[in-house]
């Protein structure tokens, strides 16, 4: 095949840490080249590498046999490559076509030819499948419409090489089909395309070749696909086997919790749900179907025209995230960096937004008392980072999950939300949250879980609620339930409701 992208012997290095060691990587035009590897694994240092976002301290870039070196993102994309980065990096305040084409638009004596962009965009959108209209503004749209937004930028630029970072960590398995087809579409076209994904199930559906990384370095040579195994895979990223995908637990369903009635606004409308001490309560559907609609309406961060809240039987008023706190309500959001994470503070700071009463006395923070929380968390959840003064921006993707769930633990919360937990993270990291909400369903606390990916709704979940267009369509037990019946409720080819499911039985 012809060579379209190389990468020789590429190092980099970041105040205490080593992030990439003599790295590379070869792709050929019309190939799908998987790059995979635990969270800090160096893929994403790699390809910030290769998009002109970070400047290698060794290493050479070779284009199309031509050594190339960029001067800033504007000369990469020029001379033809293209990047979806895991962290959306779109502008809320802008419209969607403003968004896609940023910084390239159509103009004529200094005017935007606004008609030109809008007609562009909404070529690209037919292509993706997508009903968004490019006069959208980007802000209020869900993490899963923002990524869609985010590959529709790069394909755009009309690139000899493609890098998609994480694109299908915030789709459900429709919008995901549709960006396999479009994968396999440039790949007919002779794009070369690197593909970044902890998603390792969906590689043998797309890729061609597969390059590990761990600890900055790249284990062994590159492969093609059809010549390893999923476990091999996973023993060449964790460095270890991994016997189990799910961590077994004892059932411990109690009583019930939480009970939410008659939740009504311009985007949802559910009458009932209830959750169980000790239960995970799983959420399936498509983008769009209302689930983080729903769940912030019950945090209280979207507005509601009624809804009726309880909390071990006694009625609660949520008009504010606050209020939610208060009543022992948590919520981690699906985009951790944006709404779950001061980035540029540092761990402590993060652990303790949410306890302020707690290490302080007349509104004066204890130093001490602070370090000695912070502390407590980072021990208990295993938080890799240098010190408690890190900050948040520079820990992995798995460790600022864990740095979100300490910040709620810090309050002994008795229902937390999860929005999408392992979104973006590795196997292994997966594991270790998995493993601390089985610890919070065995201390009595109820979960709910909003999830795209149907193995982990069944591997974790005691039951599931399915919704289609805001309502929900139908509730399973976890133990009777299938991907093709759960696919079947939320794509709204069914709407019988298990009732045994309902009671909680």
């Amino acid at each position: 095949m012809e060579e379209a992208l190389r990468m020789e012997n590429v190092s980099k290095s970041f105040p205490g840490v080593r992030a990439l060691n003599d790295v590379s990587i070869v792709v050929n035009k019309g190939e799908v080249h998987a790059l995979i590897g635990e969270n800090g694994a160096g893929k994403s240092t790699l390809m910030k590498i290769l998009s002109a976002v970070y400047t290698p301290d060794e290493g050479k870039i070779f284009l199309n046999g031509k050594e190339v070196k960029f001067q800033n993102i504007q000369d990469a994309q020029r001379k033809g490559i293209s990047i979806i980065f895991q962290e959306l990096n779109l502008c809320p305040h802008l419209t969607l076509a403003d968004n896609v084409y940023i910084g390239r638009v159509d103009n004529r004596f200094g005017f935007v030819r606004k008609k030109q962009v809008y007609k562009k965009t909404q070529e690209i959108l037919d292509m993706l499948g997508l009903t968004i209209d490019p006069s959208d503004r980007v802000m209020g749209m869900s993490v899963a419409q923002m990524q869609m937004v985010e590959i529709a930028k790069a394909i755009s630029l009309d690139a000899d090489v493609i890098v998609f970072d994480e694109p299908t960590s915030a789709l459900a398995e429709a919008e995901i089909e549709k960006l396999f087809a479009i994968i396999k579409e440039l790949k007919h076209q002779k794009k070369a395309i690197v593909y970044i994904s902890h998603r390792l199930e969906e590689l043998s559906r797309i890729a061609d070749m597969v390059t590990v990384l761990r600890d900055g370095e790249k284990v062994g040579e590159t492969l093609p696909l059809k010549d390893v195994t999923l476990d091999d895979l996973i023993s060449k990223m964790v460095g270890r086997k991994m016997d189990q995908k799910y961590p077994p637990y004892e059932p411990n369903v109690g009583e019930v919790i939480f009970e939410a009635k008659n939740i009504r606004n311009k985007k949802i409308s559910i009458d009932h749900v209830q959750v169980r001490g000790g239960e995970v309560l799983g959420v399936a559907g498509l983008m769009g179907a209302g689930r983080t609609e729903f769940a912030k309406a019950i945090f209280g961060a979207d507005p509601v025209d009624s809804m009726e809240l309880y909390m071990k039987g006694k009625k609660i008023n949520v008009k504010s995230p606050k209020h939610a706190i208060l009543n022992g309500i948590a919520y981690l959001t699906e985009d951790r960096k944006q709404e779950g994470l001061a980035l540029r503070l540092d761990c402590e700071k993060n652990i303790n937004m949410a306890c302020m009463d707690r290490i302080s006395i007349n509104n004066f923070i204890i130093p001490s008392k602070a370090a000695e929380n912070a502390y407590k968390f980072v021990e208990a959840l295993q938080i890799k980072t240098p010190s408690l003064y890190q900050q948040a921006q520079f820990l992995s993707g798995g460790n600022q999950q864990k740095l979100v769930l300490a910040k709620w633990l810090s309050r002994a919360m008795q229902l937390i939300i999860f929005d999408e937990p392992t979104r973006g993270i590795d196997v292994g990291a997966k594991y270790e949250i998995y493993k601390l909400i089985n610890q919070l369903r065995q201390d009595g606390v109820g979960v709910i879980m909003i999830s795209s990916e149907l193995p982990e709704l069944l591997g974790l979940s005691d039951r599931i609620i399915m919704m289609h267009e805001g309502r929900i369509a139908g509730e399973i037990s976890a133990k009777e339930a299938t991907q093709v019946e759960i696919l079947e409720y939320i794509a709204g080819l069914k709407t019988k409701r298990t009732e045994d499911a309902v009671n909680g039985l």
